[in-house]
């Protein structure tokens, strides 16, 4: 096994989890499979009473297999859970006032990018990562070709890293790693059958430490 981080690492966008002994078990068995740089917990339907429960179980669960815990759109659920960051969807004056409240004590990542105007705008903003593509996005089974086009841009030119969401193939993760981006992140491509997340973790890993292209200082 090749170093993850001279190439391309896996992100994971948590699916609805439902109850918090799942949660723990799901995604505890899931990062068996193997190296997974972050997973974004979304809130989905949950009340903020519910997600916090959920962010607080889940959180030591996913720090402790070595990956560093992001919640979506909810810095108070971020901060009371103890994790690792705090995803922005929404707004540049949200993110905004993110960055300045927040870094560097969390991560404050940025989605939103939907062309090069929109990626430069938050890029000025200096969040820590930004992502392409919806958290929801992964409809189709290859990454959307718009995501891997501003993916490609951004990476050639832009020092902050970049997430692009892949598809519901896992294989799509090779498509992204070949663009430049640093990260690609997987939804249904791993949890579609939660038992067997682990093994596609695996299998993708195995993937991008075969043919996915390496970083250079």
């Amino acid at each position: 096994m090749t170093d993850p981080e001279t190439r391309c690492r896996l992100v994971l966008v948590a699916p609805p989890l439902g109850d918090v002994a799942s949660a723990v078990r799901i995604l505890g068995d899931a990062l068996k499979g193997g190296d997974v740089a972050t997973v974004l917990l979304p809130q989905y339907e949950l009340t903020d009473p519910d997600f916090q429960t959920l962010a607080e179980a889940v959180t030591p669960v996913i720090q402790a297999a070595g990956a560093a815990v992001i919640v979506v759109d909810n810095s108070r659920v971020a901060g009371r859970a103890k994790a690792d960051g705090l995803h922005v969807s929404g707004d540049f004056e949200t993110l905004a006032d993110a960055v300045e409240k927040f870094t560097p004590k969390l991560i404050v990542g940025a989605g939103g990018a939907k062309d090069r105007h929109a990626a430069l705008e938050i890029g000025d903003i200096a969040p820590d990562y930004i992502f392409f593509g919806k958290l929801d996005g992964d409809i189709k089974p290859d990454a959307h070709d718009k995501n891997l086009a501003l993916g490609e841009w951004w990476s050639s030119m832009i020092e902050i890293p970049c997430i692009v969401m892949g598809g519901t193939d896992p294989a799509s993760a090779l498509a992204v790693a070949q663009t430049g981006a640093e990260f690609v992140a997987l939804g249904k491509a791993v949890f579609a059958d939660p038992a067997n997340a682990a093994t596609v973790i695996a299998q993708v890993n195995a993937l991008l430490d075969e043919k996915a292209p390496r970083f250079h200082d």
